[in-house]
């Protein structure tokens, strides 16, 4: 059994030290309360360290929203691995959103790279991949999806590939209020995504694996997400920005 993971993605809000630390505060005792389901609060850098002290002796998980491959050296405005691992257990890489801005250095690639430098400073890469509106239309979701997730795991050990988390996110659903329904999104998981790492490692490795999906999540269809068979939990965006993420959070066990 999979054990469920909700990660919030709080992108580029609540980064006021005051403002992250209060609310967090609102919701750490709720989240505390709730058992059988993985919790992880990916914030803006600025407020990772309060954070941090405030979630130690907590079961919430903290999480980078980023990171570069490099260890340090002339990166000007990077933040590397060891720099996140004082503070964090997880790392978000290659969302769609880096992916679209900044292409010549969020790509497969470079995102590889970063799962790589991830794993060597002992934090848990959750990992973005998904189509966009033109491929999900022309029916190249497999296609895209599959080569991303082959290019994502290429050359780990396949102990690393069972501990990293893979966000499904069609870049159509992200932020638009429409989601993929959870039948389409238990079928590009299931089928797709855990049929490549299956084909290069193994079933067992498959199986292990935990995948999410992302899109347009809210407490009021995390349930239907959740009851598909290979769907393993969420990765939030905007819902995660309110209290209602506790009763998204509890819907996920």
């Amino acid at each position: 059994m999979r054990k469920p993971i909700i990660a919030g993605n709080w992108k580029m809000n609540l980064g006021q030290v005051d403002a992250a630390v209060k609310f967090v505060r609102q919701i750490r005792p709720l989240l505390s309360e709730v058992e059988g389901v993985d919790v992880v609060l990916c914030p803006p850098f600025t407020v990772l360290a309060p954070l941090a002290e405030m979630l130690t002796a907590s079961k919430i998980g903290l999480g980078a929203q980023t990171m570069h491959w490099e260890a340090g050296g002339a990166h000007t405005g990077e933040i590397s691995g060891p720099m996140l691992a004082e503070m964090c257990q997880y790392v978000i890489l290659g969302h769609s959103e880096q992916r679209a801005s900044a292409p010549e250095h969020v790509n497969d690639e470079t995102i590889r790279k970063r799962i790589g430098a991830a794993f060597e400073h002992g934090l848990i890469p959750i990992v973005c991949v998904g189509e966009n509106l033109e491929q999900y239309r022309s029916g190249a979701t497999d296609e895209i999806v599959g080569k991303q997730v082959a290019k994502a795991t290429e050359g780990l050990e396949a102990g690393q590939v069972e501990g990293m988390i893979i966000a499904y996110e069609p870049i159509w659903a992200i932020g638009t209020g429409e989601a993929a329904s959870p039948t389409d999104a238990n079928r590009v998981i299931g089928l797709t995504i855990r049929k490549v790492v299956s084909d290069m490692y193994g079933e067992s490795v498959a199986q292990a694996m935990r995948v999410q999906y992302g899109g347009s999540v809210n407490a009021e269809n995390i349930k239907d997400f959740m009851a598909m068979p290979d769907i393993d939990g969420a990765l939030v965006g905007g819902a995660s920005l309110k209290t209602s993420f506790v009763d998204l959070v509890r819907q996920a066990v």
